[in-house]
């Protein structure tokens, strides 16, 4: 990554080799590892993508997605990742990223395990018949589960006590019993399985929601800490894990974490405090009738901690260009704008009303919320 210094910068252009000396450069690409990504065209994928092409230290990077995407100079195939036909486009490689994974808030639950599963089964047994000897999965540190009684940091060794309650968290724990199986089934295969912390870059997920409500949710007696990842720092930890600098069960994110206070006290939004049988009965409701795409267990990662260490990619020579602070700071400016109760994003003329009612009186209503639509359903 260059230097956003551009001092720096030019004292590299400098000091940058003769002409004679540029085989060097172009032999080291040449000796460099074959690595497909797949979900290559959006999101981390993309960027992914993107970051390894222009790397001198990968040989060629194989693009797979249901699009293509506008890294011209990867080696583009699209298709399915469900799609046994995956093989092909796998062979050669020496190494797959699999990045292909649904964990959209709006999407159909039964839809989007079928597809993260799936594919996930298909691409470990398609790499594995050609010969691909490292498939790198990307999940969550979210499978630590969020426990009151969390170490705080969590080894990356720690059990993981996450259940299926959250949005995706159920997928991503068959994906990685999934990444487990693999190399008894296929001796050979390595998995290496990245778990960032809470994603932030261009992602919507209910975590990052949070930070778009007019008031931020604290459950009483609950004792929150944040610990954020930037999508930069994953790229390069994906990088470290495709060029096998770094293999097993790795977490990725930020050093260190943040209070809650320190979250309110960055952001200058105020908190909400609710009692614990409240703030959970009522986002158990609004998402059983629909009015909220977020599970009640979505709300047990902002009530407790699950602050990962980062050790063992600090071991290999990793470290992340973010802060926590920084990060926070990132994540503010692109979520301004936008206006979300519960879990729901509002429109314009909805957020209007929140604003002017108040998020507490908005949650305290969801029974009233609830008889509506209870008689609506009656009338039909």
């Amino acid at each position: 990554m260059s230097s956003p210094d551009p001092q720096v910068r030019a004292a590299r252009n400098l000091a940058d080799p003769s002409p004679e000396s540029k085989p060097t450069k172009n032999l080291s690409r040449s000796r460099g590892p074959v690595v497909a990504v797949t979900g290559a065209a959006t999101g981390v994928g993309e960027l992914l993508t993107a970051h390894l092409a222009a790397s001198d230290e990968i040989k060629q990077v194989i693009a797979i997605d249901e699009r293509r995407g506008d890294v011209s100079e990867a080696t583009w195939h699209i298709l399915d990742v469900r799609d046994p036909a995956i093989a092909e486009k796998l062979r050669g490689a020496d190494v797959v990223v699999h990045m292909a994974l649904d964990l959209d808030l709006e999407t159909d639950p039964a839809a989007r395990t079928a597809y993260n599963v799936r594919g996930t089964q298909t691409v470990l047994t398609a790499a594995a018949a050609v010969g691909v000897h490292r498939v790198v999965l990307c999940t969550s540190a979210m499978v630590y589960g969020a426990l009151p009684d969390n170490d705080i940091p969590l080894s990356e060794d720690a059990e993981l006590r996450a259940t299926a309650e959250a949005t995706g968290v159920g997928d991503l724990l068959e994906i990685e019993r999934l990444g487990r199986r693999a190399p008894r089934a296929h001796p050979g295969l390595n998995v290496t399985v990245v778990r960032p912390t809470v994603l932030v870059g261009g992602t919507d997920t209910a975590l990052t929601r949070y930070f778009e409500s007019p008031r931020l949710l604290v459950v009483a007696g609950s004792r929150p800490a944040w610990q954020f990842c930037h999508v930069d720092d994953l790229v390069t930890a994906l990088e470290y894990a495709a060029l096998e600098k770094i293999d097993g069960e790795f977490a990725v994110g930020c050093d260190g974490w943040l209070e809650q206070e320190e979250v309110e006290e960055l952001s200058g939004v105020r908190r909400m405090e609710l009692p614990s049988a409240v703030a959970l009965g009522a986002a158990a409701r609004l998402h059983r009738i629909g009015l909220t795409p977020s599970p009640a267990g979505d709300l047990a990662y902002t009530m407790h901690p699950w602050v990962v260490s980062v050790s063992r990619l600090h071991d290999a020579g990793w470290r992340p260009r973010w802060t926590n602070e920084e990060v926070l700071a990132a994540l503010l400016a692109e979520v301004e704008g936008r206006h979300t109760l519960a879990g729901r994003r509002l429109g314009r003329k909805d957020a209007t009303a929140a604003g002017a009612a108040g998020a507490t009186v908005a949650l305290l209503g969801t029974a009233a919320l609830v008889r509506r639509a209870r008689k609506a359903r009656r009338r039909f």
